[in-house]
């Protein structure tokens, strides 16, 4: 008799899989809890390198469907997400996407439909990082700061500088410019390096 299992991913603790639950449960598919493989791990890791996933393969027997919300579940790369569905299907293992219908991933149409689809959310991903990073190169060459903002000033970090040159206390200074501690610290630490001898070469 086949079963149905369900692999849910999230990448980070912070984030939940009850949406993926509620989107499998909309589509008609009842699953038991005990059937239900739950893993927070990044999508770039292999599948067979995930925990989780590796436990749940170990489970399935061939005539059983793993159903996923979505691709991306199974992994971002395409060619690691290829061959986890060409494993599976090896196993005779039916594998399920919400968001392509009832079509088995592990057929032959599956097969490309999941090719076609993954090398397409890769071109996209890598096209993004690219953008972000002709960006970031433009605002540098035309000098802007990036990342956050100074904590202090020049003319407060000025007046730190001459406190820590008179031997006031850290936390001291923090209590009056009303920083913290390790903000000064990094204002000591900085004015010690600038201030170091060079090295005989």
């Amino acid at each position: 008799m086949s079963r149905t299992f369900a692999y849910l991913r999230v990448s980070t603790a912070g984030q939940t899989t009850e949406t993926q639950k509620r989107q499998i449960a909309a589509a008609g598919i009842e699953i038991e809890d005990y059937r239900i493989m739950v893993e927070t791990v990044s999508g770039s890791v292999e599948a067979m390198k995930r925990p989780g996933f590796v436990r749940l393969v170990d489970r399935l027997e061939p005539g059983d469907t793993l159903v996923v919300t979505k691709m991306d579940r199974l992994g971002r790369n395409a060619m690691d997400v290829m061959a986890t569905i060409a494993r599976l299907g090896e196993m005779s293992i039916r594998v399920k996407s919400l968001d392509l219908g009832d079509m088995d991933l592990t057929s032959a149409a599956g097969r490309m439909t999941t090719h076609i689809l993954n090398v397409v959310a890769q071109f996209e991903r890598e096209l993004l990082i690219e953008r972000t990073k002709a960006g970031i190169d433009r605002a540098r060459a035309q000098g802007k700061r990036l990342g956050r903002p100074p904590v202090l000033d020049p003319e407060r970090r000025a007046e730190i500088e001459a406190g820590l040159r008179k031997g006031e206390a850290i936390s001291a200074l923090a209590r009056q410019f009303k920083t913290s501690r390790q903000t000064v610290q990094c204002i000591r630490d900085h004015r010690g390096k600038v201030n170091a001898p060079a090295e005989n070469t």
